[in-house]
């Protein structure tokens, strides 16, 4: 059986995340995509808002992650917009694609992209305090 997925497509931010100095002191847009696995059916039945995932709350989620701290990678930002989802939402998996525009690469390069799949498999312990 095919899975059902909500998706937020091309959510944009302006963040401080990179390798280069010049990219965390100056800043620059990242947008991002996520797909969140889960049944809908109830959803689908009841047009109950409890029986899904409710988008504002996942996309301030998202943001809250996003600004949080400057990331150097992609990789962290999206690996840490994964755990929080499957932390906070009752979901079954999410896929997390994170774009970055200007990239200094020494070339014309339109953005570069990380995607990554998480499972509830997948959500790590969160550390001691």
């Amino acid at each position: 059986m095919k899975q059902d997925v909500i998706r937020l497509v091309n959510m944009s931010f302006y963040g401080h995340h990179g390798v280069a100095d010049s990219e965390r002191q100056l800043g620059g847009r990242f947008s991002m995509d996520v797909e969140i696995f889960r049944d809908l059916r109830e959803a689908g039945r009841t047009d109950d808002l409890t029986k899904t995932v409710d988008y504002k709350a996942v996309y301030e989620l998202i943001r809250r992650v996003e600004t949080a701290r400057g990331y150097l990678l992609l990789e962290a930002l999206a690996h840490d917009v994964a755990q929080a989802l499957l932390r906070e939402f009752d979901i079954d998996a999410v896929t997390v694609r994170t774009r970055k525009q200007s990239v200094p690469l020494g070339g014309l390069v339109d953005h570069t992209e990380v995607e990554i799949h998480r499972t509830r498999d997948d959500l790590e312990s969160l550390p001691e305090e």
